[in-house]
């Protein structure tokens, strides 16, 4: 009996490819579901554009900046992508800016969760699992339990996990992805630099 194959495992199939609907679609139904199958199926046919754009240059970009309105919080972020014209366009200057507003408004720690010094995890996850082990939980299920503040943490604190500040059903690698996909571009966030006074 073949695996029903829903919509949202083709939508999400196609944000991490970059790949058409049908595409996608038909390689999750010759591999019964199975995604990461599927993704290798694509990148063996050459369809997973995403993929390919990931390992793309990434050279042409903008400095993206916000100031707060009382002056005491300001954000200077670089946005990439791979060519001038991208760059100069109304879409990529405004998702600079909006990167920009949030990071002074959720002050992240780091870009992407592999940004994340392995010192800041361990000190995390070791809280973490001290809390859990007080809590009188199964060993059995304490790892998972671990995994899941982990990655609160990460949802908390890591620019491209966080919920956009001006649209929490949104994470800000969404965005990215997004326009990403609308230009044919691989866009990334490079870095970000948070100056608010008095602050360390």
């Amino acid at each position: 009996m073949a695996t029903a194959i829903s919509a949202k495992d083709v939508a999400a199939l196609r944000s991490r490819t970059g790949a058409g609907m049908m595409d996608c679609k038909r390689v999750l139904e010759q591999t019964s579901g199975d995604v990461e199958k599927a993704i290798d199926l694509l990148r063996t046919k050459g369809i997973a554009k995403a993929e390919k754009r990931a390992r793309r240059g990434t050279s042409e970009g903008v400095i993206g900046s916000y100031v707060h309105f009382n002056g005491r919080v300001g954000v200077l972020i670089e946005l990439n992508c791979e060519t001038d014209f991208v760059a100069r366009t109304d879409d990529f200057q405004n998702l600079a800016r909006d990167i920009a507003l949030h990071v002074a408004s959720a002050n992240p720690i780091e870009v992407s969760t592999a940004d994340v010094p392995a010192d800041v995890v361990q000190r995390e996850k070791a809280i973490f699992e001290a809390q859990v082990a007080e809590s009188g939980k199964p060993e059995q299920v304490r790892e998972k339990i671990v995994q899941g503040k982990l990655k609160k943490f990460y949802k908390e604190r890591v620019l491209l996990e966080q919920p956009f500040v001006k649209d929490d059903k949104l994470v800000v690698g969404d965005l990215v992805k997004s326009l990403s996909g609308k230009v044919g571009e691989n866009i990334i966030v490079r870095r970000f630099a948070r100056l608010e006074v008095g602050a360390e």
